[in-house]
């Protein structure tokens, strides 16, 4: 059987390469070029000879099993992020910018879970133990029962916890570690991977929480490759701007639980406290009928959450009008601007065009279109919108209203905050109250508009 030819990979970047050579052609790093060990050939082999494997036993997709055990922190806002609580012998991965709070949350969540009872080793290879004990004393932790260690051989750390056999192990950060066995400086993408890898296996082979920590990079992603995030079995992000207190906590993947859920922390001089309303407290500062300015009633996860969307139209001297986004899509306002050009003649060329999500959450939904047709509309025409009214739907190319999910539940959270009325797409209206307008849960009334050209004669008196 002839032999496989040698592969080579960078350890910065992952890049696969077909000869050795000093500089990776993928990300310009030198001296990262590296051999990899060849695949074994596997059950291939067994034409030759006998069959090295065993037999896998097969199950039957009519099993019933039991839900896995969770363990919860009494942090109402983690579990919820959770899915419910921690997953025995479940590998999660908490990404964030530096400084943003991760290590503050995850200390805080592990004297939860630690005083729930289960046996926590929190590991820091960024701090020395008498820092993490300095941040405990500040978060008024320093009594709580958790084992703290700094250091970053893995070799070291997987013996010390095949020894202690903890039920939670927390790592202060994935990007510190390194593994004796890899040639590679830590934080390559050799070692992350290798790293991930073996506290990912120790985790199902001792049945041991593990909590991974991540740094991010400018773009936005956990560093190091995205196998790391299909090795876990689930991927937070925590996120918040440095001029806001509020911070969120957002489920990105979960294999025992919703994606796309979110808990909402606010950053105090006492560490990360929880917000049960996020709604109200992303509302608490907004002005008494502003022109620009619309509420949209959107789904985070499994809760309904109310934001400001705001927005500012301004002439510009510029051959180029500005168009700056802040907590949503610049590609996505980019459309809403033109349909609204195409489809209801209402032009923003020579205008600069600013939007922003108030509170620093980050939407992600295209229930929002309409929400922001209506800031930057509002705002064009200055023209406050009603006071007591929340809009969602979303806008497609044609002009059309597209009704969303969960209509009913956007309403009801809207009712309970004192919103007395919504403009929606004309069949979710229509679904809601029997027709295009009427009563709908909570005692609203509701705004059916079947597309855009509609809405903008509705709501701004032209058509």
């Amino acid at each position: 059987m002839a032999k496989a030819p040698p592969a080579y990979r960078c350890t910065e970047c992952g890049a696969r390469q077909t000869k050795w050579s000093g500089r990776c052609d993928a990300c310009g790093a030198w001296n990262s070029i590296t051999e990899e060990a060849p695949l074994s050939q596997g059950p291939g082999k067994a034409r030759l000879g006998p069959a090295r494997g065993r037999t896998v036993p097969l199950a039957s997709l009519a099993e019933a099993e039991a839900p896995p055990a969770r363990a919860t922190s009494g942090l109402s806002e983690l579990d919820r992020v959770l899915g419910g609580g921690l997953v025995q012998a479940s590998a999660t991965l908490v990404g964030g910018d530096p400084g943003i709070g991760k290590s503050t949350l995850l200390l805080q969540g592990a004297a939860r879970f630690a005083a729930s009872g289960l046996s926590t080793i929190y590991v820091s290879g960024e701090e020395a133990a008498a820092q993490v004990r300095l941040r405990a004393a500040r978060l008024g932790l320093a009594e709580a029962p958790v084992a703290l260690a700094a250091e970053t051989n893995l070799r070291d750390i997987l013996t010390t916890l095949d020894a202690e056999r903890p039920d939670l192990v927390v790592i202060d950060s994935i990007q510190t570690m390194w593994l004796d066995s890899v040639e590679a400086a830590p934080g390559s993408v050799s070692q992350v991977r290798a790293v991930a890898h073996e506290l990912t296996q120790f985790a199902k082979r001792r049945g041991t929480a593990v909590i991974l920590v991540g740094h991010v990079t400018k773009e936005g992603q956990i560093a190091g490759p995205r196998t790391v995030e299909h090795m876990v079995d689930t991927v937070l992000y925590f996120e918040g701007e440095r001029g806001h207190p509020f911070r969120l906590l957002r489920a990105v993947k979960n294999r025992f639980g919703p994606a796309d859920e979110i808990g909402v922390f606010e950053m105090t001089g006492q560490g990360l406290a929880e917000v049960l309303n996020p709604s109200a407290l992303f509302l608490s500062d907004r002005e008494a009928r502003a022109p620009g300015a619309a509420v949209f009633a959107g789904i985070e996860g499994t809760r309904p959450v109310l934001v400001e969307i705001q927005a500012l139209v301004a002439p510009t001297p510029q051959a180029q009008p500005r168009r700056t986004v802040v907590g949503w899509d610049g590609g996505r306002l980019a459309m809403i601007l033109a349909v609204l050009e195409a489809r209801a003649a209402i032009p923003f060329a020579g205008l600069d065009v600013y939007l922003n999500v108030a509170g620093g959450l980050r939407i992600t939904e295209p229930a929002a279109d309409l929400a922001v047709a209506a800031a930057l509309l509002s705002a064009r025409e200055d023209a406050a919108l009603p006071q007591d009214m929340v809009i969602f739907g979303e806008i497609s190319l044609s002009g059309a209203l597209r009704p969303v999910s969960q209509a009913e539940n956007r309403l009801k959270e809207a009712a309970k905050l004192g919103f007395s009325q919504a403009a929606l797409p004309a069949r979710a209206a229509g679904a809601l109250s029997g027709g295009g307008a009427g009563p709908a849960p909570g005692g609203m009334s509701v705004r059916g508009m079947a597309d855009l050209t509609a809405f903008v004669g509705e709501m701004f008196g032209a058509g």
